[in-house]
């Protein structure tokens, strides 16, 4: 101390006592966080506290934790928050739920919560307009492969859907697919050599029990309409070739137990709201 260096001295002056005070009440207030909240190794607290059931990798899991921890007497923060929030918009779900889809489609606050739930479970493949993208459909027009009616939307919404487009290049062989390419495209008007789309015309046979007899798909079997422009994988030659050889298996995941029927019909009211002006 008293070390002094170009006019300035070290001295060791007291701290502000109000410093010294909150530092105190800091230390015993950081003794008493950690005897009552889980930090300190395997320790749980003692108010027996946690923000979430950790280590969970499905809703079969966490509905099992959730239970287990009401019986522990364990305090889930995680839970209290969603419960809350159950008690809280639960009674405006089920108001909503009573009423037709075809009436919220013209709400606009519906439409609000509807577009809310769209963007946080839907948006990822579908895109935040809704427009798809290359192997998931445009929900803003009215071209739908299993159908566009609000039964539709909410059976699509509930139960999921899985395409089943076969592989045709091992039965087709590379002329044969080339043949089937040649056909498809000329369906929606394009440009093909006609020679190979009049052969595959005749192989198109085996297409036809999903697509039917003229192209135009068929919404039991979410069958494309190959009549039009509007393609789900890309509609150049070398993509539809890419379909017919290896073929595709879009999955479109169930929503049932993550939102429920309640906001199922919500979501399905926002769905098809998009494609009513078109």
């Amino acid at each position: 101390m008293h070390h002094e260096f170009d006019g300035i001295v070290e001295i060791n002056n007291q701290l502000p006592r109000w410093w010294t005070i909150l530092f105190y009440v800091c230390i015993v207030w950081a003794l008493f966080y950690l005897a009552l909240y889980p930090g300190l190794g395997n320790w749980h607290g003692l108010w027996n506290w946690k923000s979430s059931n950790q280590g969970i990798l499905s809703l079969e899991e966490s509905r099992k934790a959730v239970e287990l921890a009401k019986q522990n007497n364990e305090i889930v923060q995680y839970d209290r928050e969603v419960a809350f929030a159950q008690e809280t918009f639960g009674p405006i779900f089920d108001a909503y739920a009573k009423r037709p889809i075809e009436e919220l489609a013209r709400d606009p606050e519906a439409l609000k919560v509807g577009q809310r739930l769209f963007s946080q479970n839907c948006s990822q493949c579908h895109g935040s307009d809704a427009r798809g993208q290359r192997g998931f459909p445009n929900l803003t027009d009215n071209d739908w492969l299993y159908g566009g009616t609000p039964d539709k939307i909410v059976e699509t919404l509930t139960n999921g859907r899985k395409a089943a487009m076969p592989a045709w290049l091992p039965s087709m062989g590379e002329l044969g697919i080339k043949e089937l390419v040649a056909y498809a495209l000329s369906l929606s008007g394009r440009k093909v050599d006609q020679d190979l789309a009049d052969a595959g015309k005749a192989k198109f046979v085996v297409c036809a029990a999903c697509h039917g007899q003229d192209g135009k798909g068929n919404h039991a079997f979410g069958a494309p309409n190959l009549t039009d422009n509007i393609w789900l994988y890309g509609g150049s030659e070398m993509t539809v070739t890419e379909t017919l050889n290896y073929g595709r298996n879009g999955v479109m995941p169930s929503f049932k137990n993550t939102l429920g029927d309640q906001k199922i019909h919500l979501v399905a009211a926002y769905v098809y709201s998009l494609s009513q002006d078109k």
